[in-house]
Formats: C-alpha cells, structure tokens, sequence
C-alpha cells in the first residue's frame, strides 16, 4: 500500500493505537496531523514521523470541543491544503458498575467517544467532499458490539461509533467518501495495562488465539481501509479480536 501525497489526520495519536497507526501510514509515505491532548506525546510521535522522512503537524485540540477541532482543520487547511484520511482514535475509559456510575463518569466518555467523533467526522467531511474523496476510519471496539461488564459509558459510546460509521457512510457515499470502522479487541496499549493479571488471564481465555493483540495489528486494518484496495467496502465494522466471539 502507497500512501505518497496522502495527508492523514489520526486523533489520540500520542500513543497506543494511534501512534502505531500514525507511524504505519507514514511508513507508508502519508503527511500526518497528529492529534493529542498531550502535546509532548504528540511531539513525540511528530519526531519520529519527520525521521522517516514525512511532514507532521502537531494538533493537540481536544475533540470535545467544536471551537478547537475547527481551529485544528483550519490548520489542516492552510499548512496542507486537503486532508484524505481522518482516522478517529481518541478515546477514554471512565469504568464503574451501573449502579455506581457517576453522570461525570458517563458524560466524559460519551463526550470523548462519541462527540469528538462526530465532530472530526463533520469538520472532515466538508473538507473531503469538496475534493470529492475522502477515508474516514473510526476505531469502535468489541465492547460496542457485545458489551461488557463495568463499561455500560464505553460500550455505549462504541456501539453509537458504530451507527455513526453506517450512517455516515450511505449519507456521505455521493462524495465519493467511504466511511468504516475497525473493532479492536484486547489490545496490549496503556489503556489495557491497569487491567489486573487475573482478569486479563480471563479475557485471554475466551480468545481462541489465546493471546493479546498488539496495536501494530490495529494499525494493519486501519492502513487497508484507508487504501484504495477498499474502494467498494463502506459502512462495516473490521473486527479484529483474535476470534474473541467467533
């Protein structure tokens, strides 16, 4: 795959699962804006983006906000003219049992989650449609689509990523813009090493590869979709969980 003259903008890409899959599109000869609330991770990653020989610009908007994921396209804008790839990556977990959910716990996650990703896609799409091409690839996870216990807030915000994706993906097809997802499963990233042994032992124990993904295999589904080898597929859902529930 060949992403030369491509310009990507990967959200939450200060680590984990973003970077990976900002450092494979660069690989892979794309430009990225790399998104991150943190901007010495962000920095970070820009670093060893330009060592590979490619263009980074540093964005450390936070998706919740509608004023500064404008600020951040309009940066878009004026340093490189078109964005062709948005993947939507940022997100966080505030876990707790129903009955012991606070409403901050539950509103940071859907704000993060869900709004950011309706915002980025919003802001991208009025840039793609212009150019008459676009790839949009937001992460869900396997929780949104079978749920899980102590995650009602995640797994909501998942499952509306999800019909954000087929929504998206009819309303946005006239301009030539495919929309997908991809589903991660147990993923090695920060996110998942305050998981307790005994509970990833579990969680490991109900995949039939029996072992964890790493994010580079994350980065390998995103870099496909974002491809022109997925000219016809738009609207699905990329699970990639070694089989959790086959």
């Amino acid at each position: 795959m060949d992403f030369t003259g491509k310009k990507a903008l990967v959200t939450g890409s200060g680590g984990g699962i973003g970077k990976s899959i900002a450092l494979l599109l660069a690989d892979m000869g794309a430009d990225i804006v790399v998104n991150d609330v943190s901007i010495e991770k962000a920095q970070q990653t820009a670093r060893e983006i330009i060592s590979k020989g490619r263009k980074a610009i540093v964005s450390d908007a936070n998706v919740v906000h509608d004023v500064q994921v404008k600020k951040m396209f309009e940066s878009i804008s004026q340093n490189l003219g078109r964005i062709d790839i948005l993947v939507n990556n940022a997100g966080i977990t505030k876990d707790s049992l129903l009955m012991d959910m606070k409403e901050e716990q539950w509103d940071q996650v859907m704000d993060v989650n869900l709004k950011g990703v309706f915002l980025c896609c919003q802001y991208a799409a009025r840039m793609m449609s212009e150019q008459q091409y676009g790839k949009i690839i937001n992460i869900s996870s396997a929780s949104g689509q079978i749920g899980n216990i102590g995650q009602v807030n995640y797994a909501a915000s998942k499952g509306g990523v999800i019909s954000i994706t087929k929504t998206l993906a009819k309303e946005l097809a006239r301009y030539k813009i495919n929309v997908n997802a991809v589903a991660p499963g147990f993923i090695r990233t920060p996110m998942t090493q305050t998981v307790p042994e005994k509970v990833e032992k579990y969680l490991i124990g109900q995949i039939p590869l029996r072992r964890a993904g790493e994010p580079e295999e994350i980065a390998n589904a995103v870099a496909f979709l974002a491809s022109d080898m997925s000219a016809y597929i738009t609207g699905q859902v990329l699970s990639v969980n070694g089989g959790m529930y086959v």
